[in-house]
């Protein structure tokens, strides 16, 4: 039996799990919240709830995987799925699979320059050196266990219900400018493509997951309005943009992250390769808003 196992069935993971449901007899992923595990169960995903009141289930679920996708971020004190269950992910007979959801932020500054996947990291935000270090620690498991892990570093992610649209449509897109700033995008329909690309070729190591095009972010609103037919917001000098810390930290990340080897190990090409063919595909499918979906 084919069974796929999904730490954080978040945006991403969601998404990668309807998108290869077929190709698995079963489907199950962690969740906190009995709300959420009620609709997961209802779309055919089995739900293990991370409440402790089935301490043993997870540990059998992952003894039977044959693929297993991390989307749970680390804790100062490291990656949580590799803390508890190390012993349980290296036993398990015939997992052959191991996805590991990261981040492009990993890089650091460049100060707009490309990286690409041999570009050594080095990490700002804290966040990102959390990152870093779990990806460290997934490439020494899979260095001792022989399972192969592909570490996807992902993009600023966009899709239905999260893009530029809701945005200008609830009064909170701004188009913040500063000189030189760009940044790469991924719709989720392509993170989906990639994870099961790799997942297929059982493939380990760096990919990363982003657009062929990395954009000033006033140019993704400016063309999401005029899809919109609404006036764009105003333009805003970012030293004037009030901003939460976490937002301010994004903007003081400045990189273009090259995706050339990723493509041709995996041998995809990007459903949406732009934001402008991401946006657009969206808004003529009216699905921008999104639906209520686990």
């Amino acid at each position: 039996m084919r069974h796929l196992v999904i730490f954080g069935f978040g945006y991403a993971a969601s998404a990668f799990a309807r998108h290869a449901a077929a190709r698995f007899d079963r489907v199950s992923a962690t969740t906190r919240g009995r709300d959420k595990a009620q609709a997961m169960a209802m779309a055919g995903v089995v739900p293990m709830l991370l409440d402790g009141s089935d301490p043993g289930g997870l540990g059998r679920a992952v003894a039977d995987a044959t693929a297993v996708l991390v989307s749970i971020p680390p804790d100062e004190t490291g990656d949580t799925v590799l803390r508890h269950f190390r012993q349980a992910l290296g036993a398990a007979p015939r997992l052959g699979w191991i996805g590991y959801y990261s981040t492009v932020g990993v890089y650091g500054d460049h100060r707009g320059a490309w990286v690409d996947e041999a570009t050594p990291v080095r990490p700002v935000s804290r966040r990102s050196v959390q990152r870093a270090r779990a990806e460290e620690d997934w490439r020494g498991f899979a260095a001792q266990s022989g399972i192969p892990v592909a570490i996807l570093r992902l993009a600023g992610i966009y899709g239905p219900g999260r893009n530029a649209f809701v945005n200008l449509a609830e009064g909170t897109a701004k188009r913040l400018v500063k000189s030189g700033q760009v940044f790469n995008r991924i719709h989720v329909e392509d993170i989906a493509a990639a994870t099961e690309a790799a997942m297929l070729a059982e493939a380990g190591g760096v990919f990363n997951v982003a657009d062929d095009e990395p954009a000033p972010p006033q140019d993704v609103v400016a063309f999401a309005a005029a899809l919109m037919g609404v006036p764009p917001p105003p333009e805003t000098p970012f030293e004037a943009a009030e901003l939460t810390p976490m937002a301010r930290s994004f903007y003081g990340e400045n990189k273009r992250v090259a995706n050339a080897a990723t493509k041709a190990a995996l041998g995809l090409r990007w459903r949406h390769p732009t934001y402008r063919e991401g946006l657009e595909a969206l808004w003529r499918d009216g699905n921008w808003r999104g639906t209520v979906r686990v």
